[in-house]
Order: C-alpha cells, then structure tokens, then sequence
C-alpha cells in the first residue's frame, strides 16, 4: 500500500510539472505576439485567469482581451473583474469577423470538442495575416497511452467514458447539450472527445494555412523531472503534452 501511494506521489509530480511548464511556455509565447494595439481571443477561457497572467506577462488590457466560454457560471466572475468575456460553443463558427485577433489561444480545450478541426479553421479566418495561434492539448500517442492500449485499456488522455476525478468524488456525470450534426446528443462536460497525435496536429496546422509552425512536448513519463527535458527534445511525438504555436 506504501509503495502504491509512492508510486501515485511520484506520478502526480511528474504530471504537474508537465503541464507547469506547457504553460509557463504558451503563456511566453502569447506574451511575444502581443503586439501594441493588438487585440487577443481566449477560448474556453473559464473566469478569466489567463488574463491577469498576460496583464502581468505583457501589460495586455481589459479592452484588447475577449474571452470565450460555455459555461454561463464563469461569466459574471470575469463581469466582476470587468472583462469582456462571451458565452459560446467552440464547436461552431465563432461569432467574430475575418482578420480581427492578432492572437487566438486555447489552453486544455482542443480535446474537449467534437468538432475541433472546425475550431482550428475558425481560428484561422479571425486571426490577422501574421497572427498567432497558441495551443495546449494533449498528446494521443504519449508512450502511457500506448502502453494502455497494448494491455487492452482506454488511453487515459482520451476518448475516455468518464472523467476519473468524478468517478473518485463519486459525483454524477454531468452532460450539456450539443446541436453538432452526427455527435453524441448529451456529452460529459470532462470527457475527451478528439485527441490529436503531435504528427497529425502539426500537419493539420499545416494544411489549413498555419505557417511557422513550432511545436514542444512536455511530460516523458517515467522519468524524473531532471531528465524530461532530455528526452522531450529528443522524443517530442510520445509526450503526454503539447504546446503548438504557428502564424496565420
């Protein structure tokens, strides 16, 4: 029982690590395409956290900053904070003109989507020539998923059935609405619906337009934390996370 809960410790480290650094690295990169005057799209953009880390990062302000997230309880956080934030579905067209976001990021959301690929285009037609996309995702072909897969089991960065934080709070599944044609009626608001491989999402970038495309990985499991950054050069397409960044 010990050496299952150091087993668990050790793990539970290394994920966090991971995903402090991805996003030590995004935010880096949002800060540098921030150009004065240029205005910037957060999607899934909860209660707006990544705005005060940009604020502190690059001095962006309340005015070029707009957020998008489904769901309506975050909104009146970010209203309290006076952020314009929106409520909406990344799953359809996004409600923006062509060429108005010198950056469009999204950080833990791709997977969440039915219709990602939809999403990329999208953030395409409303990014200017020059603007940046920044994303975070994880990474389907990570060596733990294909060891999973190889003993029989579900990858555990998705498609999964249930989130496992709820399966261990014991709390009820919970489900929104969706209009996408040909997708699940009701889907699990934790569940990973599309989770691209570091390979196909670097050419699918590529495909739509997206030029510059630069791409890190965070999270080579099992090996500590001193020899990560060894083997996530080395090996970029079997890490747990993703960091794309690319122009339009």
């Amino acid at each position: 029982m010990l050496l299952t809960s150091k087993v668990r410790e050790y793990f539970a480290g290394l994920y966090k690590n991971t995903m402090t650094r991805a996003y030590q690295e995004a935010n880096h990169r949002i800060a540098r395409s921030l150009i004065p005057g240029g205005r910037c799209l957060d999607c899934g953009a909860a209660g707006g956290s990544q705005f005060k880390i940009l604020h502190k990062m690059a001095g962006l302000t309340a005015e070029k900053y707009i957020g998008i997230e489904l769901r309506p309880g975050y909104l009146s956080d970010a209203k309290n904070q006076r952020l314009h934030l929106i409520q909406g579905d990344l799953n359809h067209p996004l409600p923006f003109a062509d060429q108005t976001f010198q950056c469009v990021f999204g950080f833990s959301v791709l997977e969440h989507l039915v219709n990602g690929c939809r999403f990329l285009q999208e953030s395409h037609r409303v990014l200017k020539p020059g603007g940046r996309l920044v994303l975070i995702t994880p990474n389907l072909s990570a060596w733990f998923n294909v060891f999973l897969l190889a003993i029989g089991k579900m990858p555990s960065s998705g498609p999964h059935p249930d989130s496992m934080e709820l399966i261990y709070k014991n709390t009820p599944v919970q489900f929104r609405k969706t209009n996408t044609p040909q997708a699940e009626e009701d889907l699990n608001l934790d569940r990973h619906l599309v989770v691209f491989t570091y390979r196909v999402l670097q050419d699918y970038l590529h495909s739509l337009g997206f030029k510059h495309i630069r791409g890190r990985a965070y999270g080579y499991y099992p090996f500590p934390k001193s020899l990560q950054p060894i083997f996530e050069r080395l090996d970029p397409w079997h890490c747990h996370q993703m960091v794309f960044d690319c122009h339009r």
